[in-house]
């Protein structure tokens, strides 16, 4: 049914303005805004959209993964940009948040809004 649909995939933030930042400038995506709503174009043709939501509440599930072929230099990255990783209860993380107690190695951490992102590395 859906087939040759191009779907997408959204979510909410209480700061359009910190959030355009934070997808633009500091994760480096390219970000534009139509109608109060901002498009995230990702590599390989996929977008996200995320919309104002005055009674928003973080995600308290991972919205968006990244997937790097080395997680180590991206979150060396994502920390000097000012970013923290955050960290989680009963899940064996390194010094700077990676776990890699299962593969694929992966590490978490959240946008303006608070929603929870990732990276993971591709094998």
């Amino acid at each position: 049914m859906f087939r040759d649909s191009h779907a997408f995939s959204g979510f909410s933030t209480d700061d359009l303005a910190a959030a355009r930042d934070f997808y633009g400038r500091v994760l480096g995506l390219d970000v534009s805004e139509d109608d109060g709503i901002l498009h995230l174009r990702l590599a390989g043709g996929g977008r996200v959209i995320v919309y104002p939501k005055p009674s928003h509440e973080p995600a308290s599930f991972t919205v968006l993964d990244f997937p790097v072929a080395d997680i180590e230099a991206a979150v060396d990255g994502l920390i000097a940009a000012g970013v923290t990783m955050e960290r989680y209860e009963g899940i064996a993380q390194d010094e700077r948040g990676i776990a890699t107690e299962y593969p694929p190695p992966i590490a978490w951490f959240k946008d303006p809004a608070g929603n929870i992102l990732a990276v993971v590395e591709e094998g």
